[in-house]
């Protein structure tokens, strides 16, 4: 008899053991799951991160590059008309923006309207409408590219012009230049600064 119950404790020991083991393994197993989908996670949102602050630093290099040619084009253009005017000689500009140039672009909008009729517990009854409105920007293709189809591009605010010439000591060159820089800029007399240039 005691033989039989020895051999019964210790069949429930060896059980008792076999579960220990099986659940730590259980449990391992968990930890090493939950730690590859953390892991997993914690790269998508790390990528996604990556994605958008390259686009958003495209964006920011695309518009500087085009504000900044709009800005040397009319520098280049003011300088290559006033150096025609009579005694101005070599001329150099600079143009001072208050802010830079911006594109608006044209929208699919989309609105959604929808009504109901609420009754309260006095027996009225009251309409409630929603109106939903979903602005999307429309998207033209050409060659694989898709562009954002634009609907004006607001150019940016001129604050003052400043320019250098051979001949600015003659105050009728000046004047000349500051009119000339006027009538393509609109600034007025005062925001128009011209010296002589340095031979």
């Amino acid at each position: 008899m005691n033989h039989f119950f020895k051999k019964m404790t210790a069949n429930k020991e060896e059980n008792k053991s076999k579960k220990k083991i099986e659940n730590l393994i259980f449990l391992i197993l968990v930890l090493i799951i939950t730690l590859i989908a953390i892991n997993t996670i914690w790269n998508g949102e790390n990528k996604q991160t990556d994605k958008s602050e390259e686009t958003n630093s495209t964006d920011k290099v695309l518009a500087y590059e085009e504000n900044s040619s709009s800005k040397d084009q009319l520098e280049q253009k003011l300088e290559n008309i006033l150096s025609t005017i009579k005694n101005v000689g070599q001329v150099k500009v600079l143009i001072n923006y208050a802010e830079t140039s911006s594109t608006i672009p044209i929208y699919d909008e989309t609105t959604t309207t929808s009504s109901t009729e609420e009754g309260d517990s006095s027996g009225g009854t009251r309409n409630v409408t929603e109106t939903e409105v979903q602005k999307d920007v429309v998207f033209s293709e050409s060659s694989g590219t898709k562009e954002p189809v634009t609907q004006k591009t607001v150019m940016p605010v001129i604050q003052g012009a400043i320019i250098t010439a051979e001949g600015a000591s003659d105050a009728t060159v000046r004047t000349n230049i500051i009119n000339a820089v006027g009538a393509v800029t609109g600034l007025s007399i005062d925001k128009v600064q011209v010296f002589e240039m340095e031979s």
